[in-house]
């Protein structure tokens, strides 16, 4: 919520305009005028009888005037009295007291009279009294001795003073009695008592009377009360009669109300009107009645009625005469009500309805005085024409009287006076002094020129043309120094000279001028208006809520007029921000540091200009866990209940959602607490059980959303009486430990279930259906019992009863327990073996005989294990499977075998002991299935149309293998597959020479065995043959590493082979037939590259071509690779061949140029897919994504592609580099 307050709107305005009117009225000092009576005392002038007494007596006139007193109606020479002086040019008195003089000598009624040669003024009566603080009077107090339950009334009786004293009760360490709706103190000071009670008794009840005047305080006697109860009444009774007499006060009796104060049905009472009302009843009556207020006949005004001493007093303020009536109180309690009506009359010392004013009068003008006056009675209308009652003042042709209203008719200089009008009645009187001064005077224009005033935007602007003359002036206004003149309703003309525009619009920024004129001459005067932008909070603060110890920042960020200087302020509940360092103001913002308690409330951002303030408030709350409760108390105490209540503590801003109630156990577990009950948060008594023999305290945590309080102080303790048990042990098992006992178990009762002292338990057995008697054994302070020399695991009935110094608790439920068991005796029978496929098997058994399981049955094992494989007839170490089938359970699977091997397996029974003999091993074989990829297959002596290909056999064969498929295709450079051929070879083969295979062709090959079930998972490899018959020198890759990450991937290698080796990558995804050759030439960039340089080529190939014409033979190059990527074959021959040189350097290595880093790291470009060929060294990185495959080809003059398995054509860059 924002609240504005603009200095330059309408309560400023009307501000401003009341003080202009007074001051146009206002004869400047330099001009003759009558006296005027600027100060004086109050009426009623109560004085320090021990300080000097001033009276005062201010006036201002031209010429100035002189002063005189009268006292008493008499005159007062001040001249003859030491003790009383006159300041200088003024008329207060000073009586001087503290040097010998008495105040009590100076009572009387003072009145000042102000007078020069143009009239008198006079000030009111003014009646001095000293005040006064008399002693209380000496009196004997008797003892008050009053039964419980009745009414008393403690009398005060303070002495007269003046003014009245205050009145209240203390006792001797002065301290203020407490007081309540059952005692209370009333108007006339004395201490009511609707009911006693046994602790009102004691013997310093005492009125203190305060006098505020001489800032004394007087103290009354003492005042005893002794309160009977009835139980003490009934001991002293019973102290005083014999056992045979019959003796008893009767119990407290309740009482319906009486209204002790006032007394009777009716009263009346007379109040003022402007003053406060107090009406007031109290009543006696047990229980204490509540009081209730009505007016008959009309309500109680709203905003004006207020209830005080506990509803007991009403107070009305400000009254007026519609508020006079009947008003009814009415005192209520179950017994009944009583009432009493107080009828109200407002009366009304006179008040002004019109006071007369100074009139100011040019020579021949007319003008009027009026006096009007109201009160109840209506008021008497006098006249004085200085200071002496008119029907007796010198005549006046000029002058008539009217009874509230004195007529002037063409007045001359000598009419001017002071005239007093005195409005009088029984209840008090007016006196006003109004002056006519008759002058002759040209305009005057009070108001400083060009004055410059500022308001706001859309608010009034009010211009100030003060001004005086006589004859009264006409006032004109104009904006601008040549402007027309100012009239219509946007504008509004005061009669003190003021121009008021209602709403100020920045237009009407400027100079406005004001013009008076009378008859004796005419005056102008210049001012500046200029209207600002209004402040404005754009970002308020708002309501926050912030648990305590954390940190909260309000928000006001504002915008106002660039040319005023805007100050912000903060106060916390209309206050200033309290002195700490938590608290920290910024440009924009409050921060608090280190919320506690206390910054609760409201926080307001107060914005000020000289022009304008604007405020905007929040509201912080600050919660937290709350305050734990107290005063806890135990009542209704039963054995098995007792009735908890409290009084909650502080909820910290956040309500309170539930209580939890705790217990202790003083008797058995000190120290520690239990969870007893939870309640709701409205919450605050509560039934709770009890448990026999348990010596209980309690204490109560409070809970809201924050968290939850501190637990309360703990109540008084309760010990509860010794009963038998409730209940017996609970989980109650009886299991044998040894095959000849039974361990009989349960969970002890807790100390306080055990109800009383000596808690043991009676444990009892006997075997399941044999007619055997229960036996029985009386234990204590132990949890487990074994019975000794039993059968092997035979069913028995057991029970476990408590009982204690009281007795036995309720008979106990019997549960079932066996005696120990024993190993099995006999194995499972008739063990079959089902072999579903190479891998699963299906055992079958006979369940064993529950007698010779001598246990609960869990279940059976299957042991199992492979002997040999049937394929290599070679036995190796024995490793024993378990698989166990809980239950009764028959049969069960055997998975995860090893095809074509042979088995054996064995079935145990299992009880809680332990498993029994195994059955004989039964021996199964598996069948055949299909074999393990080949151990590894190696490609090796690559020539022009040959590959040699070598493998090793299965790791598993899984059975006779019958033959290998070796499937085999080749691969272009643009990642297409031949066609695929497959060969069978003899199981007992281990190598294979492929031949008429096409030179320098990359061969993608997929190599499986087979038995006779079927075929096995491939192993694949990939090769390239060579160019011509020079025997390469074969590299060697190993060591191959990589480490991926999202968009790239690092491999590093270990390389064997000759120097200057080129190295290509290939990846692929996954699962695919062939993988993916990294391949840049399909890059549009790099195929521009290689048109520009395959055209170079052809040059330097036409130069060749010359020479060979001319010296030498050129003898055909072999076929390059048949997949070699089109776009860079310079040449137009078929089978793609460079010619080459045939001179005598033929067989000489050519400088070819390296276009691979050295730093052997393949960086990833515009493309997934980049080729970089690397040079001498034997590791290798690259970042790509995907796997690879690292190539290489040699660099000899003859054998440009040697070695380089890549389906891919020689690069043209190093087919220049060789003419170099």
């Amino acid at each position: 919520m924002m609240k504005k307050k603009r200095l330059s709107a309408s309560k400023a305005s009307l501000v401003l305009f009341l003080c202009q009117m007074i001051s146009a009225l206002d004869v400047p000092l330099d001009l003759s005028q009558p006296p005027t009576i600027t100060q004086q005392s109050p009426k009623d002038y109560i004085v320090d009888p021990r300080e000097n007494i001033v009276i005062q007596c201010e006036a201002k006139g031209k010429p100035p005037p002189s002063f005189s007193w009268t006292r008493n109606g008499t005159h007062f020479d001040i001249d003859k009295d030491a003790q009383v002086t006159m300041k200088p040019n003024s008329g207060t008195l000073v009586i001087n007291i503290m040097n010998g003089g008495k105040a009590e000598a100076y009572e009387g009624i003072y009145q000042c009279t102000a007078r020069n040669e143009r009239g008198a003024a006079i000030s009111n009566n003014i009646v001095i009294r000293p005040s006064r603080s008399p002693l209380w009077t000496k009196e004997k107090l008797e003892p008050h001795q009053v039964r419980e339950g009745d009414s008393l009334v403690l009398h005060c009786r303070p002495p007269v003073g003046l003014p009245p004293p205050i009145i209240f009760w203390m006792d001797n360490a002065f301290q203020r009695l407490p007081q309540s709706e059952r005692v209370s103190q009333g108007l006339n000071g004395d201490l009511y008592f609707s009911n006693v009670q046994p602790e009102d008794t004691r013997e310093d009840y005492i009125c203190y009377a305060r006098f505020n005047h001489t800032q004394t305080i007087q103290q009354k006697q003492p005042i005893s009360v002794k309160v009977f109860s009835m139980d003490s009444l009934n001991d002293t009774i019973a102290a005083n009669l014999s056992d045979t007499d019959i003796y008893g006060a009767k119990p407290v009796t309740e009482k319906q109300p009486i209204l002790l104060t006032p007394t009777g049905s009716t009263s009346t009472k007379v109040e003022l009107r402007g003053s406060v009302l107090l009406l007031e009843c109290i009543a006696a009556g047990l229980p204490t009645p509540g009081i209730h207020w009505i007016k008959e006949g009309g309500e109680l005004p709203a905003n004006r009625t207020f209830f005080e001493n506990f509803k007991k007093t009403l107070k009305i303020i400000d009254v007026s005469e519609a508020d006079s009536g009947n008003y009814k109180c009415i005192a209520r309690n179950i017994l009944g009500s009583a009432y009493h009506v107080i009828s109200v009359t407002v009366k009304a010392a006179p008040y002004w309805i019109t006071a007369p004013r100074n009139l100011v009068l040019s020579p021949g003008e007319d003008g009027t005085l009026i006096c009007r006056a109201n009160g109840n009675p209506k008021p008497n209308i006098s006249w004085l024409a200085n200071g002496v009652p008119i029907a007796i003042a010198p005549e006046d042709p000029s002058r008539k009287v009217d009874g509230d209203t004195i007529i002037f008719s063409h007045v001359q200089e000598r009419s001017s006076a002071v005239y007093q009008c005195n409005a009088s009645n029984e209840y008090g009187y007016l006196l006003a002094n109004a002056f006519v001064n008759v002058l002759a005077e040209p305009p005057r224009i009070l108001t400083p020129v060009n004055k410059l005033y500022q308001v706001i935007a859309d608010s009034p602007a009010l211009l100030d043309c003060a001004y005086f003359g006589s004859p009264k002036p006409e006032i004109e206004w104009f904006k601008g120094v040549k402007g027309s003149i100012l009239r219509g309703n946007e504008y509004v003309f005061h009669d003190n000279g003021t121009l008021e525009i209602p709403v100020a619009q920045k237009d009407s920024t400027g100079t406005y001028t004001c013009v008076a004129r009378n008859e004796l001459g005419k005056i102008q005067n210049e001012v500046q208006l200029e209207v600002k932008d209004p402040t404005m909070i754009i970002k308020q603060p708002e309501y926050k809520v912030i648990q305590r110890y954390g940190q909260v920042s309000f928000e006001c960020i504002i915008k106002h007029d660039s040319t005023l200087l805007a100050t912000v302020t903060w106060l916390k509940d209309n206050d200033e921000l309290p002195d700490d360092e938590r608290f920290l103001v910024g440009k924009d913002n409050l921060t608090i540091m280190n919320v506690t308690d206390k910054d609760d409330g409201t926080y307001t951002c107060i914005v000020n200009t000289t022009l304008d303030s604007v405020s905007a408030s929040a509201v912080l709350t600050v919660v937290a866990r709350p305050n734990p409760p107290f005063d806890l108390e135990l009542t209704g105490q039963l054995e098995r209940s007792v009735e908890l209540s409290w009084i909650p503590g502080d909820e910290n801003n956040s309500p309170i959602t539930s209580f939890v109630i705790e217990y202790e156990d003083g008797l058995h577990e000190p120290g520690v607490w239990h969870y007893q009950t939870e309640v709701p948060g409205t919450q605050t008594t509560v039934q709770l059980k009890l448990s026999p023999y348990v010596n209980y305290s309690f204490r109560v945590i409070a809970v809201n959303e924050i968290g939850r309080s501190q637990p309360s102080e703990p109540s008084e303790q309760y010990l509860t009486k010794s009963a038998n048990p409730d209940e017996n042990p609970s989980n109650v098992q009886g299991i044998g430990s040894e095959p000849d006992n039974l361990v009989i178990t349960w969970e002890p009762l807790k100390g306080f279930q055990s109800n009383g002292p000596g808690l043991q338990y009676k444990v009892s057995w006997r075997q399941k259906d044999v007619d055997d008697e229960w036996t029985s054994v009386i234990v204590a302070n132990v949890s487990k019992y074994i019975v000794s020399g039993t059968p092997t695991f035979v069913p028995y009935e057991i029970k476990v009863q408590a009982l204690n110094d009281l007795g036995y608790a309720p008979e106990p439920s019997e549960v079932i327990g066996h005696s120990g068991e024993d190993l099995p005796m006999v194995a499972p029978g008739n063990v079959q073996v089902h072999v579903i496929n190479s891998t699963l098997a299906k055992v079958h058994w006979d369940p064993v005989p529950l007698k010779t399981v001598r246990g609960h049955l869990q279940g059976y094992k299957v042991y199992y294990w492979k002997v040999q494989s049937l394929s290599r007839r070679s036995r190796r170490h024995v490793e024993k499977k378990i698989l166990t089938f809980r239950g009764n359970k028959t049969f069960g699977m055997l998975p995860g075998l090893e095809p074509y091997s042979s088995y054996k397996l064995n079935v145990r029974v299992v009880n809680g002991k332990g498993e029994g003999p195994a059955s004989p091993d039964k021996v199964f074989k598996t069948p055949e299935g299909v074999p393990s990829s080949p151990s590894f297959l190696k490609i090796t002596n690559p020539t022009l149309d040959s590959l040699t290909l070598e493998w090793g056999s299965p790791t598993h064969p899984n059975g006779v293998l019958t033959s290998y498929v070796l499937k085999f295709q080749p691969i272009n450079n643009t990642h297409e597959l031949g066609p695929l051929v497959e060969i069978r070879i003899p199981a007992n083969e281990s190598s294979l020479i492929l031949k008429n295979l096409n030179y320098s062709t990359r061969y993608k090959f997929y190599f499986n065995a087979q038995t006779s079930v079927g075929s096995g998972s491939q192993i694949t490899e990939e090769a390239v043959t060579i160019m011509d018959e020079v025997q390469p020198l074969y590299p060697r890759i190993r060591n191959v590493t990589t480490a991926a990450a999202e968009t790239y991937a690092n491999i590093s290698w270990e390389y064997e082979g000759p120097d200057h080796a080129n190295f290509y990558v290939e990846y692929g995804v996954a699962g695919t037939m062939a993988s993916r050759q990294v391949d840049i030439a399909t890059q549009g960039w790099f195929i521009g590259l290689m048109c520009a340089v395959a055209l170079l080529i052809l040059i330097l190939l036409i130069v060749c071509f010359i020479r060979r014409n001319k010296g030498g033979k050129y003898p055909v190059k072999e076929k390059e690779d048949a997949h070699a990527d089109p776009e860079i074959q310079p040449m137009k021959e078929d089978d793609g061949t460079f010619g080459e040189y045939s001179d005598a350097e033929d067989h000489k290595p050519l400088k070819k140029g390296s276009r691979t880093p050295s730093d052997r790291t393949v960086k990833k470009e515009d493309s997934d897919d980049s080729l970089v060929d690397y040079g001498e060294g034997v590791n290798g990185q690259f970042n790509e994504d995907g796997s690879f495959i690292g190539q290489y080809s040699g660099k000899k003059e003859k054998e440009p592609a040697e070695g380089n398995e890549s389906s891919e054509a020689p690069s043209p860059v190093n087919a220049m580099n060789s003419f170099v």
